[in-house]
């Protein structure tokens, strides 16, 4: 399962709700999309040196999946689609859907947009 930035962020913050969904899931993936949007997230935060501790001891702990010359591919087809659906998302998230698609793995997000691209499985908490 693919952590998007609000479950990386819900993971940092502790919320429980997300616990059994972690429990249930053989493998976490981050990705590089989201470690960059929540790395921003982060810069102005107060307690943003507490954020990157915390956040380097994930990465430690889990795979970062990338972007490489399938995840373009995937991207073109999914941001395709979704456009000929009328129905676009945010380019971070097509980028996401992408990845989501080359390695079949699901996303975990309160993101219900990634429910309209094909082939990609959002779960929530």
């Amino acid at each position: 399962m693919i952590l998007d930035t609000n479950a990386l962020s819900a993971l940092m913050d502790g919320d429980s709700a997300l616990e059994g969904v972690l429990r249930e899931s053989a493998e976490l993936k981050l990705n590089s999309i989201s470690l960059g949007e929540y790395r921003f997230g982060i810069l102005g935060s107060r307690h943003r040196m507490e954020y990157e501790t915390q956040l380097s001891r994930i990465e430690a702990d889990f795979e970062t999946l990338t972007i490489d010359s399938v995840t373009a591919v995937m991207y073109a087809l999914v941001r395709h689609e979704l456009k000929s659906q009328g129905r676009p998302i945010p380019y971070h998230d097509v980028w996401i859907s992408a990845l989501a698609r080359q390695h079949a793995l699901p996303i975990l997000s309160q993101d219900v947009h990634f429910d309209w691209a094909r082939g990609v499985r959002r779960i929530g908490w």
